[in-house]
């Protein structure tokens, strides 16, 4: 908590209870922290180097000998507060004083007297100030600590390679944007009539649960701009080092683009499966399919109305009635397809028709994998549907680690804000995926890991010889921490 100016307290403040004994409550309970958990956050980054490898990407142009706060410290002290739930600069001008975050930081922790340890807003401001009309480097006034994009975007691909210990022999790389909504004068930021507001658009690359790429874009761009490119970049960077992993590119309708397809039909071992927008030639290709999953459904809702007309008087809410008690039925079919202009070859479509009480929907995929390797049926639910799981990454991203907190000026200011995030991000998830495989916890999303098992009150002791962290002995989650600290005790340090 931010230290008040000194005035007088009473010594303590008493409650009294009818027929209990009074409650006394004092401030002498020594130095207390909400956020022990913490302690298995810092290990793990201690383990991973996420963090002092992210710090390498900056340039620290201040001089040393004028400086009480390095680089990998103020990095390691944001993401930090964004893993722990502090969404704001400002919120660090109130936990830098709480002696977990200084223990994490490896600080020394004084006594309540002493001055605080830690940075505050304004210093930590300096790594998202990212003018865009002001050179950086040492002779710069205001703006001496810099980041080079390129290392940044490298640094997430690495972390994803180092997560299996072999290569595998299949990943699944999914493509999206999401809308990050915007409230001031912030550049690059436009109205978007799909979002309805004044928003940026983000471009993502997922893995399952890894983030790959994360870069904002303004939301007047086309939603596949930029996509090719940062695919492009993500995959030769896999192929570095991971030659025969097979990979599947996969996304929805935005993404069924000529030039975006035909890298992939390029390249070895890459296919793609994508969503694609339905037309009028589309829907006469399944003419016969649609009948036939009509005639399927009409068969199955024969016999159920002819029992009901049994049991009720006959009427013309009865069929409709019935015909909600039984499943859709829903056909699968291969086609040979090619647009007119915008494709310059023709490819395999995979049509759902899908017929029920509510009539027919009719949906459509386009892919390189062949019938011979995936049938119709198999790529349209198990291939392309599982792509919906990549809204939950973008639930924990913006509500869980706030990546739409992106309220600077500048537009480089808020890439770096969306970095940060997704920095948050990377560690909970290797959290979640080293440690935490084999808890309840191990597919809980980031906001309850974080307050099931890192908002953790516990009373903090310092001696000469230990900083003893004595956390609450009624937590629920003991048996979590302790399975979580007996994965950290076993894996070994990235080299």
């Amino acid at each position: 908590m931010t230290q008040q100016a000194s005035r007088s307290l009473p010594k303590q403040f008493r409650f009294e209870q009818p027929k209990s004994p009074p409650v006394v409550v004092n401030f002498n309970g020594g130095q207390v922290t909400s956020d022990a958990g913490l302690s298995l956050i810092a290990e793990l980054d201690r383990k991973l180097q996420i963090t002092s490898r992210l710090a390498v990407c900056f340039q620290d142009y201040r001089q040393s000998n004028r400086m009480l706060h390095p680089i990998e410290s103020l990095i390691a002290q944001r993401i930090y507060g964004l893993v722990m739930g502090y969404e704001d600069l400002n919120d660090h001008e109130e936990f830098r004083h709480d002696p977990m975050f200084i223990i994490a930081l490896q600080k020394r922790v004084g006594l309540d007297n002493e001055p605080a340890t830690l940075a505050g807003k304004s210093t930590l401001n300096r790594l998202e100030h990212c003018p865009e009309d002001v050179e950086q480097g040492a002779d710069s006034r205001y703006h001496k600590i810099g980041h080079c994009s390129s290392e940044i975007e490298s640094l997430f691909v690495n972390i994803f390679l180092e997560s299996d210990d072999k290569e595998p022999r299949q990943i699944i790389l999914d493509l999206d944007v999401t809308d990050d909504l915007v409230h001031g004068n912030q550049e690059q930021v436009f109205f978007n009539t799909y979002y309805a507001g004044y928003c940026y658009a983000p471009l993502y690359i997922f893995s399952g649960k890894h983030l790959l790429a994360a870069k904002l874009r303004p939301s007047n761009v086309d939603p596949a701009s930029g996509a090719l490119e940062e695919l492009q970049r993500v995959i030769q960077q896999i192929r570095q080092q991971w030659k025969n992993v097979e990979i599947l590119v996969r996304g929805d309708s935005a993404y069924s683009r000529d030039n975006m397809m035909d890298w992939c039909e390029s390249q070895i071992g890459v296919d793609y499966v994508f969503g694609l927008a339905q037309n009028s030639r589309l829907i006469q290709m399944t003419t016969a399919t649609q009948s036939k999953a009509k005639n399927e459904f009409e068969q199955k809702l024969s016999p159920v109305v002819s029992f009901l007309e049994t049991l009720f008087i006959p009427d013309k809410e009865l069929q409709q009635q019935a015909s909600e008690l039984i499943d859709n039925s829903t056909w699968y079919k291969s086609l040979d397809y090619q647009t007119r202009e915008s494709w310059s070859r023709s490819r395999r479509v995979v049509s759902k028709v899908e017929y029920g009480a509510k009539g027919t929907n009719i949906r459509f995929v386009v892919t390189s994998l062949t019938t011979n390797k995936v049938p119709p049926s198999q790529l349209y639910t198990q291939k392309y549907c599982q792509r919906g799981e990549m809204e939950n990454r973008f639930k924990e991203q913006q509500l869980e680690l706030f990546s739409d907190r992106t309220s600077t000026h500048t537009f480089a200011g808020n890439q770096l804000r969306l970095w940060f995030s997704s920095i948050a991000y990377v560690l909970m998830n290797a959290l979640r995926q080293q440690c935490l495989a084999k808890t309840e916890l191990q597919n809980a999303q980031v906001g309850t890991i974080r307050t099931k098992l890192l908002k953790l009150g516990a009373l903090i002791t310092v001696s000469a010889h230990r900083i003893l962290i004595a956390i609450s002995s009624s937590s629920p989650s003991k048996h979590i921490f302790a399975a979580a600290y007996r994965c950290l005790r076993m894996r070994t340090s990235t080299a």
